[in-house]
């Protein structure tokens, strides 16, 4: 897959089939939407092209103070896309000025000039330009003029697109990775440094890595623990596993909401490597322990819970 930046340094495309969305998550409803673009694509000897923004336009014009939780990085999202056969990504910097285009321009001005598009495949509730005043119609009348076709998403994929993204976020903030996962037809991950502790894990013969995120924009699942398996980057090949702590350590009067990551049968020096972490399963909520002792005998069954259910992966 080819990514581009720059909207002045764009090639030629050969009979584009274009779609334009966030994309976050690229969870099985968007995939649903890439299959199409891809059928299409085939049809008529042309490129599949996605158009994403960065940032989050609801970031940029929303009502949420710049903060939105997101499902996937940029970084992530590339890798996602690219996964799934995708020839084209091209990344639109999201500013204010881009939101106050006209819907008029926004169609002539951004979609026909920059890419030329044999096809534009968009929802029939796709909104665009300044105040949001643009749609489907308006894109299929200029279409008609400017020799373009333009094709409707299934309503149904849509409102599965809409369910998914909403289920995937929820179920993620009510420890619900089951569901999760089987929105997004892949384990949910993060990644992040590994930064210095209190080192009190490796006294009680359960040393973990401290995940320090690398963005402050990525939705983390809610408080409590989890088996998971570990890809160590740069040198992503081999798979670690482990149970992973979300939360304050109320057993030892935690004051910081922090990330936590047990590596089973791992005793390397790690500080500083990046960690990216695939959260398969929740094995319980935070627990407030009347001590240490009694936290080690609960983190050993942690540790046998999520050993037997890492052992069901194929990976």
């Amino acid at each position: 897959m080819q990514v581009h930046k720059e909207l002045s340094q764009l090639p030629h495309f050969n009979n584009a089939v274009i779609t334009i969305g966030t994309f976050d998550g690229v969870h099985l409803g968007h995939q649903q939407i890439i299959r199409q673009l891809k059928e299409t694509a085939q049809k008529v000897k042309g490129e599949t092209v996605i158009i994403t923004f960065n940032p989050h336009p609801r970031s940029v014009v929303g009502v949420y103070g710049g903060q939105v939780a997101l499902l996937n990085t940029l970084e992530e999202k590339i890798f996602l896309l690219d996964a799934a056969g995708v020839d084209h990504l091209v990344i639109v910097p999201f500013t204010k000025e881009f939101a106050n285009k006209t819907a008029e321009e926004y169609c002539r001005d951004f979609i026909y000039q920059n890419f030329k598009p044999h096809t534009i495949i968009i929802g029939y509730d796709h909104r665009f330009g300044r105040n949001r005043t643009g749609d489907y119609h308006l894109l299929e009348e200029i279409g008609l003029e400017l020799g373009f076709d333009v094709k409707e998403i299934d309503e149904k994929v849509l409102n599965e697109i809409i369910i998914s993204s909403t289920g995937i976020r929820n179920a993620l903030l009510s420890n619900d990775v089951d569901i999760a996962n089987e929105f997004l037809g892949y384990p949910y991950f993060f990644e992040g440094e590994v930064v210095h502790g209190n080192q009190l894990g490796r006294t009680i013969g359960y040393p973990t890595a401290n995940i320090n995120l690398n963005t402050n924009e990525k939705l983390i699942p809610a408080d409590g623990v989890y088996a998971l398996t570990i890809k160590m980057k740069p040198d992503s090949h081999s798979v670690l596993s482990g149970m992973m702590n979300i939360g304050f350590r109320p057993t030892v009067d935690g004051k910081k909401r922090l990330i936590e990551v047990n590596i089973f049968n791992f005793s390397q020096e790690i500080y500083g490597k990046t960690l990216q972490i695939h959260v398969h399963a929740f094995l319980r909520n935070e627990i407030k322990f009347s001590g240490l002792d009694a936290l080690v005998t609960q983190l050993e069954g942690d540790a046998v819970k999520a050993k037997e259910l890492l052992a069901e992966l194929v990976y």
